[in-house]
């Protein structure tokens, strides 16, 4: 007989994790149709822990829900292949243009500013103000200071373990000189590494430390981690290259780029990932989109997102990054459903947190935010 499954609940949320499981939650069986269809109201989802203790999250670049979720979508093994697999999020959003302020957001719960929204061409220090609820540096500037936290500093602090895992950094803890000018903005054959896309060196607190060195490494160092549960981190953040993230097409090195070449990408590493000894035993894998096309594709938004003290329109020209879908896969999920539930990358950072027993940083811990819930972690609902 198969053993039960242990799942841990937050207390107060026990009643609600019971009840939401009577009602099927807000997951349902995989239909095309539905899972492209307009945004709909959904009941708040309440984070609980179903047991998960390594998290994996792998960022791709600037594709809108459409493109990548629909029919015609370049890139089949994800949106067809994985998404039977996985459980997909179709009211997913990024929380900002352009990308550098998404990735911040997913380990920080910080808003944008004006030079993050220009994706940091400079790599300036942050100039604070002083703080605004809940929890936002106030002032401008790319590199946040020791005193503004990460979840990279609350998994150290509550003996958990991290890495982000860049392609083509080569170097660990790559990033330019504190004022200088980024020249990773653009690719380089042989180099397509991005600082932008890498938020573990937007933080005093983590590049002032022994930490990034030994933490914030090329995406090479992945395939041995993956070999045993005890060597894989407790959360991996990967991002692809420059090419292999969809954001170039066509690529400095002659490959298509976009989501072909994303699709790809994610054909080599997602299946080393599912096949590792720590994902079959607790891991959960979200793949998703730093923000859709560009502000002036889309600068929707969800969950209550709205003015910062940094930036009026977080988007640009509007609320959000518009909506991009997330798919989830692991051993808690049940393939071939979907979730319409609100969700952005403040709503990963909270369900991280709330997997590993962490309070909420910044945005994660804005009243009424959705986490992931039974409508995520559906496998035994």
């Amino acid at each position: 007989m198969e053993a039960p499954v242990k799942i841990k609940l937050r207390p107060a949320l026990a009643a609600m994790a019971v009840l939401a499981a009577a009602l099927g939650g807000t997951a349902a069986t995989l239909n095309p149709a539905a899972a492209t269809s307009a945004p709909t109201a959904s009941t708040p989802s309440q984070g609980y822990l179903p047991g998960a203790n390594h998290v994996f999250v792998i960022n791709l670049e600037n594709k809108g829900y459409d493109e990548t979720w629909g029919p015609a979508s370049a890139a089949p093994y994800l949106s067809q292949t994985l998404r039977s697999q996985g459980v997909l999020l179709n009211q997913y959003y990024g929380t900002a243009h352009n990308s550098q302020p998404n990735y911040v957001a997913q380990i920080s719960g910080q808003g944008p500013n004006a030079q993050m929204q220009a994706d940091c061409q400079t790599y300036t220090p942050f100039v604070g103000a002083g703080t605004a609820s809940p929890g936002q540096a106030v002032g401008d500037g790319c590199v946040f200071p020791t005193g503004v936290p990460t979840v990279a500093g609350q998994l150290k602090a509550a003996g958990k373990t991290w890495k982000g895992y860049m392609e083509d950094m080569g170097s660990p803890c790559r990033h330019p000189a504190l004022g200088a000018v980024d020249d990773t903005q653009k690719a380089r054959v042989g180099d397509q590494y991005a600082a932008r896309h890498n938020p573990f060196v937007y933080f005093a607190g983590i590049t002032g430390s022994p930490d990034c060195a030994a933490n914030d490494v090329d995406l090479t160092a992945l395939a041995t981690d993956l070999a045993s549960a005890a060597t894989t981190p407790n959360l991996s953040m990967i991002t692809p290259n420059l090419c292999h993230d969809g954001h170039d097409s066509p690529c400095v090195d002659g490959h298509p780029g976009g989501l072909a070449s994303a699709d790809e990408w994610l054909k080599q590493w997602v299946p080393a990932i599912t096949s590792s000894p720590a994902f079959k035993q607790d891991g959960v894998l979200v793949i998703t989109f730093d923000e859709s096309d560009g502000p002036q594709s889309d600068a929707s938004a969800c969950c209550g997102e709205g003015p910062g003290p940094n930036a009026a329109l977080p988007g640009i020209t509007g609320m959000g990054g518009g909506r991009v879908g997330a798919l989830v896969l692991s051993p808690f999920t049940k393939g071939g459903t979907w979730s319409t539930t609100p969700y952005n990358h403040y709503s990963l950072l909270a369900s991280i947190e709330d997997t590993f027993g962490l309070p909420y940083l910044g945005y994660a811990g804005t009243p009424g935010l959705n986490r992931f819930g039974l409508d995520v972690y559906n496998a035994k609902v």
